[in-house]
């Protein structure tokens, strides 16, 4: 009787289990088979033991505008410039079809605005990464899966999308792409390609020191390509990807900073009366121009076994990333003077690893997973022409772990081991030679561990342990990561920063996929952080550590279908209704609080998303999404308002027997995203403030070019994926 109340009380705050499956939910994928039609539905939402599954294929809230619009949507997710992409309270790494991006900072963020949200197919945010994932993955890893299925006939999906925004001028921005693949007796095909154009401002103020207006136009192009041959039972999978962003900054700027005094008289000592500097108002004019491009190959040789549930896999993986910044300055006030920079970076990414799986016999089912990896990277950076950084890192490592699975519970064992070699040197321009970095050399042992325990059908708690570590990123590392903005505010790369290592540990229960309550801490040691620093009439920005912190982080999430008002539970228990067709809210609550012993003045933070479907006349799908945040602390900095608070409406409707999707949307409509926070670690502190034009309006199209053959044979996912535990289609499944 217990069991029966809990599943009915889950249920009814979790029957958008099938509301959010189509429209915040999926879409229905038919097989006729002899005349009988068979429905498969896809979640929009899934709670897994140690991953959340966002679907963007069908939601048009989601897939609407850049990637970054979509991501910064998602229920737990936080995008700042001090503190970089969060969910749920930890540090995300970013993959893309399983394959970590090795782009950070700046660079991440112009790569996430040039990809369209619509050539993603889903999101999973790994929040309990195991011991199959590399020990880098930090806190948590953000897998955005852009992978299709290949049929065997050719299709073509065309994706479309006009934005704009009109504050002080008229800026638009727009994104084309499309997509094919097919497949014949020898081989599967994709390919996808596709470009954005955006136009769009960005304004900062740093204390009363610095203030800058920047208009940015940014030109971004994509191809990824995937062929997979069948080899007999194996399979071989070719992947090549390329990007390439072109961004451009017009800058006004304004502030002040100190300057010789011209009334100096150098016959009398310096003094209050008679100052060798003065505070002057200033004012400058600029420009800048960033180019980078990535490219990416990789092969993956899968073999299987008459046992589908035994696979080996080899892996090889190289990636390019080089990036150019160029920047020129013209000071008007309080004399004319000229500036101008040239900086400019290079890495090189190698990565092979090999996975091996099999059934064991343990209690009463089990499975054991081992394999091992190599990886190297090389980073490079100039200044000015002249070489002034160069880091090299290698890792190696080899992991094993053991599911097992006895009546209701559930186990999950295993560690990692790694070996890091991390070494380089800097020019140290002062004294014109080369220092060495500090190294990093140790083999350390990373435990993970889970236990699940199935309360009901559907209904699940776990508690998950892991141990991980977070290299520094190259964008922390780069001594050029500095602008010619403000005469008097210097903002470096730290090339001396440590790796960060977490002990993360969790307690989550989970209802029908959607419905979850969960309560996370880690304790973390050298955490790396934005640090800012003002003495007199100068300002710093740098990355430093931060000794030791303990991170906690309390969720919930909860459907409401508006059905429970007006239907009995017993009609909903059915499940006799269609998921796309009725009204529904899902609510979404987070806690965060850092516990920094250097830091005196602490404040939690709390997070809340709102998000809803509505089903209007003619099938029109209205879907809200409210943000909102409460003020709180970030590592170093608390914020004076709140990070979040904007509203995003979106109308879509499908026609042409759901071939053709329209959308018309518009983002913050109240214009009410701002940014400002004042640094915690210091008596005195230093206010900054940063704002972007988030208030657009846009309208976005998806069409399916159709085709006759509906028994066609559907291959499997072809892009590559580094999920072994994913059960939805990867081309880890067989």
């Amino acid at each position: 009787m217990k069991n029966k109340i809990i599943i009915l009380g889950m249920l009814a705050l979790s029957i958008s289990a099938f509301a959010q499956e189509t429209g915040s939910k999926e879409k229905s994928r038919e097989k006729e088979i002899q005349g009988v039609s068979m429905t498969k539905t896809k979640k929009a939402v899934e709670q897994k033991a140690d991953r959340t599954i966002f679907d963007f294929s069908e939601q048009p809230s989601l897939n609407s505008g850049s990637s970054l619009d979509g991501i910064k949507k998602l229920p737990g997710m936080v995008v700042t410039d001090i503190a970089g992409m969060m969910y749920q309270g930890k540090p995300l790494a970013v993959f893309m079809d399983g394959r970590p991006l090795n782009i950070s900072s700046n660079d991440l963020t112009a790569f996430l605005e040039g990809m369209p949200a619509n050539s993603i197919e889903r999101i999973e945010v790994v929040t309990q990464p195991g011991a199959e994932f590399p020990a880098t993955s930090g806190g948590a890893i953000l897998n955005i899966i852009t992978s299709k299925s290949a049929k065997s006939y050719l299709t073509a999906t065309y994706s479309g999308g006009y934005r704009f925004t009109n504050y002080d001028k008229f800026r638009s921005r727009f994104n084309n792409s499309i997509s094919l693949n097919s497949r014949n007796k020898i081989f599967g095909w994709q390919l996808s390609a596709g470009q954005t154009y955006t136009e769009g401002f960005s304004s900062n103020k740093m204390d009363d020191l610095s203030n800058n207006f920047v208009d940015r136009y940014a030109r971004g192009y994509f191809t990824k390509a995937a062929m997979t041959f069948d080899l007999g039972k194996d399979r071989l999978l070719l992947n090549y990807d390329f990007y390439q962003n072109n961004n451009d900054g017009l800058l006004n700027g304004s502030g002040i900073s100190l300057y010789k005094n011209e009334n100096f008289d150098p016959s009398l000592p310096a003094s209050e009366a008679n100052p060798q500097l003065v505070p002057k108002s200033y004012a400058n004019t600029g420009k800048s121009k960033n180019k980078s491009y990535r490219n990416e190959v990789a092969a993956t040789y899968q073999k299987r076994f008459n046992d589908k549930n035994q696979k080996l896999d080899f892996k090889l993986t190289y990636s390019n990333f080089r990036s150019n910044f160029d920047q020129f300055n013209n000071f008007t006030q309080p004399f004319i003077a000229y500036q101008e920079g040239y900086n400019s970076s290079k890495q090189n990414f190698y990565n092979f690893r090999v996975d091996y799986s099999q059934p064991i016999k343990l209690l009463e089912e089990g499975k054991i997973s081992f394999g091992g990896l190599y990886e190297k990277v090389d980073f490079t950076t100039d200044n000015m022409g002249i070489k002034n950084l160069d880091y090299q890192r290698q890792t190696a490592s080899t992991y094993a772990e053991v599911n097992a699975k006895l009546k209701k519970f559930s186990f999950v064992v295993g560690a990692r081991a790694e070996d890091y070699d991390i070494s380089g040197a800097s020019l140290n321009y002062k004294t014109a030679k080369w220092d060495n970095l500090t190294p990093f050399k140790k083999f350390k042992i990373f435990p993970n561990a889970s236990v699940q325990y199935d309360i009901a059908r559907s209904v699940n708690f776990n508690l998950n342990y892991n141990k991980k570590i977070s290299l520094p990123s190259t964008s922390q590392l780069n001594p050029n990561n500095n602008t010619l903005q403000s005469p008097n505010v210097e903002i470096t790369g730290n090339p001396d920063v440590q790796p960060t290592i977490y002990d993360n540990f969790e307690a989550k229960i989970s209802a029908f996929d959607y419905a979850f309550v969960s309560y996370n801490v880690s304790h973390v040691k050298d955490q790396v952080m934005m640090y800012v620093e003002r003495k007199g009439y100068n300002l710093s920005q740098t990355n430093v550590n931060i000794s030791s912190l303990t991170q906690h982080s309390f969720n919930v999430g909860m459907p409401l279908p508006f059905m429970i008002f007006s239907k009995p539970m017993s009609e909903i228990m059915k499940f006799n209704f269609n998921p796309d067709k009725i009204n529904f809210l899902y609510l979404y609550a987070g806690y965060q609080f850092q516990d920094i012993k250097d830091i005196q003045d602490k404040k939690g933070m709390w997070f809340f998303n709102v998000s809803g479907q509505f089903i209007l006349p003619k099938g029109i799908k209205f879907s809200p999404t409210l943000m909102y945040s409460t003020k709180g602390n970030y590592y170093f900095f608390q914020s004076t308002t709140p990070i979040m608070n904007r509203l995003d409406l979106t109308l879509s409707k499908k026609f042409n027997h759901d071939r053709l999707q329209v959308t018309l949307y518009a983002n913050d409509i109240f214009n009410s995203s701002r940014m400002y926070f004042k640094t915690v670690n210091s008596p005195n502190p230093i206010y900054l403030y940063n704002r972007n034009d988030t208030r657009s309006f846009g309208i976005s199209v998806n069409y399916k070019i159709p085709t006759r053959n509906k028994l066609a044979k559907v291959d499997q996912n072809m892009l590559n994926q580094d999920a072994p535990k994913e059960d939805n289609g990867g081309i880890m499944k067989q």
